[in-house]
């Protein structure tokens, strides 16, 4: 009477493991493709506040840097 109650919470407990894996790799998964869409924003960002010319001079919103 006991081994199948015992056997039930085991079972319970392992798929709600598995469970919980699952939702932290979505988890982690959704804060990485976050993270990749500010640092492309960011990057792009900067790539238009900041020119590099031809011959090096760096140029920051039209002004030239030097």
């Amino acid at each position: 009477m006991v081994k199948p109650l015992v056997r039930g919470i085991i079972k319970t407990s392992v798929g709600l493991t598995l469970e919980v894996r699952r939702a932290a790799i979505e988890a982690g998964d959704e804060i990485q493709d976050l993270t990749r869409e500010v640092a492309a924003e960011k990057l792009a960002s900067s790539a238009r506040t900041r020119r590099v010319k031809a011959d090096g001079e760096v140029t920051t919103q039209g002004a030239t840097a030097g």
